[in-house]
C-alpha cells in the first residue's frame, strides 16, 4: 500500500491528523464503529482513556486480521459523548494513541454526540484502511 499525505501549501500544519490521504493502490477496508469493550463485548474500563485504548486496539485487531498495519489506516472518525472529558485528557489521549498507532496520523474527524447505542460507551471510532 502506498499513500500520500495531502496538505494544501498555504495551510497551517495539521497537528495529530492529516487533512487528506491519497491512496495510490490497495484494497479498501471499512471498519465499523468500535467501542471500548473487549472481544467478549465486556467493558473492562469505564473511563475515557481506557475505552479509547480498547477501541483503538479493536480497530487494530480488524486491520491486522485483514493483513494490514497501523500505517494502512487512512481515516478515523471519532464519536465522543463528552467533549470536556476528551479535552481534559489531551495528554493521555496523545500518549495512548501513539502507544497503539505510533506516529501515524490519518485523516480524522471528531464529532460530539448526545449518546451511543451501548449505554456504557464513552466513545466510538470507525476507520478506513487501504491494504
Amino acid at each position: 500500500m502506498t499513500h500520500t499525505i495531502v496538505h494544501p501549501p498555504n495551510w497551517k500544519p495539521a497537528k495529530g491528523y492529516a487533512n487528506g490521504v491519497l491512496a495510490d493502490q490497495g484494497r479498501t477496508l471499512f471498519i465499523g464503529g468500535q467501542i471500548g469493550w473487549n472481544a467478549d463485548q465486556v467493558f473492562e474500563c469505564h473511563d475515557f482513556i481506557g475505552q479509547m485504548e480498547q477501541a483503538l486496539n479493536n480497530i487494530m485487531n480488524v486491520v491486522e486480521a485483514a493483513g494490514g498495519t497501523a500505517e494502512n489506516i487512512t481515516r478515523l472518525t471519532w464519536y465522543v459523548t463528552d467533549k470536556q472529558e476528551y479535552l481534559a485528557n489531551q495528554r493521555e489521549v496523545g500518549q495512548t494513541y501513539r502507544k497503539i498507532l505510533g506516529y501515524h496520523f490519518p485523516a480524522m474527524t471528531m464529532v460530539v454526540v448526545a449518546d451511543l447505542v451501548e449505554d456504557e460507551a464513552k466513545l466510538e471510532i470507525e476507520a478506513t484502511a487501504v491494504i
